[in-house]
């Protein structure tokens, strides 16, 4: 609530107010320790925007492809608020041991993969790898997606550091900057 307060610039009182409004609206949720999270009725409106964002609906066919051709997970991310990116769809990988969903998680563009993705950096194969960055033992590999010479998402595959190495690795890459590359043209970039 005082964090709340801060960013809007309004009295406690009125942060605290337009809080429990929100409660008993289903829009925000509090937890026992006295924090608020978004509630189901933020979750529904939240779900029904992605589901109906264009690429995240294009993206669903070519996440499958690059886990039937890699057995990580595999993910879309989009440019967040501020210095930010969101997961915004996703396809679980088929390996025992994998990454699970990261839907709707919004992560700081510090020195991930993602981030360079989004920043238009990659290598001549048209990808980048970092590894435990963002998690310890996790890799990550991004291509980003163009659409009208900007960069409006990155296709990622995160997976155990152990299995992402040499061949595996390069094999990864280049599945991801073809998916990169398809969701492109069906953007008609």
């Amino acid at each position: 609530m005082t964090e709340c307060a801060r960013r809007t610039a309004l009295p406690a009182s009125t942060a605290l107010r337009l809080l429990r409004t929100l409660e008993n609206s289903g829009f925000v949720t509090r937890d026992p320790d006295g924090s608020f999270g978004a509630g189901p009725r933020m979750v529904q409106i939240g779900t029904r925007a992605l589901s109906s964002h264009r690429l995240v609906a294009l993206s669903r066919p070519l996440l499958a492809d690059v886990v039937d051709a890699t057995g990580e997970s595999a993910y879309l991310a989009l440019p967040g608020p501020g210095r930010t990116a969101v997961y915004a769809a996703t396809h679980e990988g088929t390996w025992p041991i994998r990454h699970s969903s990261w839907i709707g998680r919004e992560v700081g563009l510090d020195a991930y993969a993602v981030r360079a993705a989004l920043a238009g950096e990659a290598t001549p194969q048209g990808y980048l790898a970092t590894r435990g960055q963002l998690e310890p033992d996790i890799t990550a590999v991004s291509a980003p997606v163009r659409s009208q010479d900007r960069i409006v998402a990155a296709v990622t595959i995160l997976g155990p550091t152990y299995r992402l190495t040499g061949n595996a690795l390069s094999h990864c890459g280049a599945v991801i900057a073809a998916a990169a590359h398809r969701l492109e043209v069906q953007l008609g970039t």
